[in-house]
């Protein structure tokens, strides 16, 4: 293993420096982190201070061209930023670790996966529960049969004060690639999204908290065909309570599995087909395996994951690829609520489902 040089974007009060993927870098002792770049000079200086990094930078391109990085973590929040930063670090020769969502829109992300393609260029997304080995480990265990026949996934958003669209796009695409990650490609999808129980209309289509394209609904049902046979589903409704739905049900032809919170530290086993409420020999199993990890130690763990893609001239365990099958998963909800029709994937259609409706390219 080579000696990689390091640089990290952030920017302070736009995106700030997002879920800490900077931090990743320092466990990496293959890394020789150069410098930061950040228009705000107190998210410069922290960032320098935790980096213990050489050099700042107003400009993040400046960086790029001055200190020629192999590897660059991209940590705003926002995904007004993404395509362009992404593009601009592939440009300079960089590999790319960027916070999620990757983009807000398909066009955007196919411009990212073609580019990372031409450049041959890997492009992590920071899906941190696929890093991290109690996940690892679970999907080792379905492989081995652990509750029979992968049949189902069932999941849940977090159901905040966000739920519905902007819960779907801020926290389901953790699900979404976490169910990726377990049943595979996503064959076609059919969905209900509504606004205080009726239909969406174009008059509901709003923007989130935050830059993350177009959102609607709040509430959202959404259906999935895997290959393989498998089903999926993720539902995030208002008025919910807060008291840890979020996350997913795996069922399979001899049991079923719980799995709560973002990391996979919650995760227990029902190693029988049905529950009987008669028969007290039936109860739920801890997941016997590698210990609970938190958040950042998913960050580490990518880094490190995106030195061995590179090393090994394999896709990332999240790559770009991913992140733009994740999205489809979002953006395919809302093109079947619109249409009233299942939607296969890929999309055919690359615009974003709600800007289109509002365009006149939809019918519904």
């Amino acid at each position: 293993m080579g000696t990689y040089k390091g640089a990290a974007i952030g920017r302070t009060g736009r995106g700030d420096w997002g879920h800490g993927l900077h931090l990743g870098l320092l466990a990496n002792e293959c890394i020789d982190v150069l410098a930061v770049a950040d228009e705000v000079e107190e998210g410069r200086l922290k960032a320098q201070s935790q980096l213990q990094a050489s050099r700042t930078y107003v400009d993040y391109r400046q960086m790029l061209d001055a200190e020629q990085p192999d590897i660059v973590t991209i940590g705003p929040r926002w995904t007004d930023c993404h395509l362009s930063m992404v593009l601009d670090c592939i440009e300079a020769g960089a590999h790319v670790y960027c916070e999620k969502p990757m983009t807000w829109n398909l066009q955007d992300a196919d411009r990212i996966v073609a580019a990372a393609d031409a450049a041959h260029r890997k492009v992590a997304v920071a899906h941190q529960a696929v890093y991290l080995p109690r996940v690892q480990h679970l999907r080792a265990q379905l492989d081995t049969g652990c509750i029979g026949a992968l049949q189902q996934l069932h999941a849940v958003g977090k159901q905040d004060r966000r739920s519905g669209g902007e819960d779907m796009i801020v926290l389901g695409t953790h699900l979404f690639n976490l169910m990726r990650f377990l049943a595979g490609d996503v064959q076609w999808i059919s969905s209900h999204v509504t606004v205080e129980g009726r239909a969406i209309a174009q008059e509901d289509i709003t923007e989130g908290g935050e830059p993350i394209g177009p959102i609607a609904g709040d509430s959202v049902e959404s259906f999935f065909s895997f290959e393989r046979g498998v089903s999926g589903s993720f539902t995030s409704r208002c008025a919910q309570p807060s008291d840890g739905h979020y996350g997913l049900d795996i069922i399979g032809s001899e049991g079923r599995i719980a799995f709560r919170g973002g990391s996979g530290g919650e995760m227990m086993r029902y190693p029988h087909p049905a529950f009987i409420p008669d028969d007290a020999t039936r109860s739920w199993l801890p997941i016997e395996g590698p210990p609970d990890a938190p958040l950042s130690d998913g960050n580490t763990r990518a880094v490190a994951d995106l030195i061995a893609a590179i090393e090994d001239d394999r896709p990332p365990l999240s790559s770009a690829r991913d992140a733009r099958a994740a999205l489809e998963m979002i953006l395919g909800a809302y093109e079947a609520q619109i249409t009233g029709a299942r939607v296969a994937l890929p999309m055919v259609n690359r615009h974003h489902p709600l800007l289109a409706w509002k365009e006149g390219h939809y019918d519904g």
